[in-house]
């Protein structure tokens, strides 16, 4: 379960930096793959032979190759955070850093999730266990997350390893209060503090995400504009170095890079529409100069299909395609104003709550 970061079709290593060629949580990252597949089509056969298959042994991985320390807490020997500190000896540290305790929770708080999904009681309750003996993340009063204790972000670095806690696993979430709220808050004034000067192109587009995840539309939009503007081609590749040479990196170079693009399509996504608290938002994050805006079909956990038009401002129409039924509660998207719909619902606070059965289509208009 020692998977390379960096591997070829066939699953063999192609070696590279040392972080990539033996990430002890690489594992984990694919899970999170795993693990949305799931939510978002509530596959049930997948569920049972993929996706907690394969987070189990994970699990038990990580259970190995981790230690207890005298205080009760589990640490692994040697921890890193991609890519910090480049391809140097500096790059590993003692202490368990954010990127890989982010996995290492995120992988026992959903082993036990997908557990009492299937009905295995005591295994749920063996992950839990294992999950309270690992230590919260390391956060800095000011600055926010770090890279590991003693470690904060104090100079600008491309990637964002850090912050996996935040996006793109949830652990850290808006929706959970104002202490996590605070960090969130801190951590990105605390980027834009040190400044993007060794940034690459994928920088943007995965602060595109960060932004949008706190509700920063105007934020979100001004960073994937200058993804598309200054760090593509014309023929749309991310050539990660500013081609623009208009200050945004001190990077000038053209390798191509894929994972920028995707990194753009997920940030206009989760400004669009999002549903990783369990509760679907739509338009969480767009600009306030977004008046016209629709899309058609996107997906959201629980394998519901929504599709949205605003005119001039305001919500006019939201469809709802249940996939495989069950219960949808969706963010008011009419806020204040009177809307219609021919299926039942009831309201809790400012959401909506349907409960749907497979194939169900619920239309709401502004009246």
């Amino acid at each position: 379960m020692n998977v390379p970061g960096v591997t070829t079709l066939e699953g063999e290593p192609m070696g590279g930096w040392i972080q990539y060629s033996m990430g002890q949580t690489v594992a984990s990252w694919l899970s999170h793959h795993f693990y949305l597949h799931w939510k978002y089509t509530m596959d049930t056969d997948f569920l049972e032979n993929r996706a907690y298959p394969w987070i189990k042994d994970v699990a038990v991985f990580l259970d190995e190759i981790s230690v207890k320390e005298e205080n009760g807490n589990r640490k692994l020997l040697i921890s890193s955070s991609p890519e910090i500190y480049n391809n140097s000896r500096e790059a590993w540290f003692a202490e368990t850093t954010n990127f890989d305790l982010a996995l290492i929770r995120w992988t026992y708080e959903k082993a036990a999730e997908l557990a009492n999904e299937l009905g295995l009681k005591e295994e749920a309750e063996h992950w839990d266990q294992i999950l309270s003996e690992w230590p919260e993340f390391d956060v800095d009063a000011e600055s926010g997350l770090t890279f590991t204790p003693g470690v904060p972000y104090v100079e600008s670095h491309r990637h964002f390893s850090h912050l996996m806690a935040f996006h793109p696993l949830g652990l850290i979430d808006i929706s959970k209060g104002e202490s996590d709220k605070k960090i969130i808050e801190n951590t990105l004034r605390n980027l834009e503090k040190i400044g993007p000067y060794y940034w690459c192109g994928y920088s943007y587009s995965w602060e595109g995400n960060l932004y949008a995840r706190a509700f920063e539309g105007e934020k979100a939009a001004e960073a994937l504009r200058i993804f598309a503007s200054c760090f593509c081609l014309k023929n749309s590749f991310h050539a990660n170095g500013d081609q623009c040479k208009a200050g945004h990196s001190t990077m000038t170079y053209r390798p191509f890079t894929l994972e920028g693009n995707f990194a753009f399509a997920s940030a206009i996504q989760e400004m669009l529409i999002q549903s990783h608290t369990g509760v679907v938002k739509i338009f969480p994050a767009i600009p306030s100069g977004w008046k016209d805006v629709s899309f058609n079909k996107l997906r959201t956990y629980g394998a519901f299909l929504i599709s949205v038009k605003m005119e001039n401002g305001v919500i006019s129409a939201v469809e709802i395609i249940a996939e495989k039924g069950g219960k949808l509660v969706l963010e008011n998207p009419f806020a204040e104003q009177e809307f219609k719909t021919g299926f039942n619902f009831e309201k809790n606070e400012k959401n909506l709550v349907f409960e749907t059965k497979p194939g169900d289509v619920i239309k709401l208009a502004k009246k």
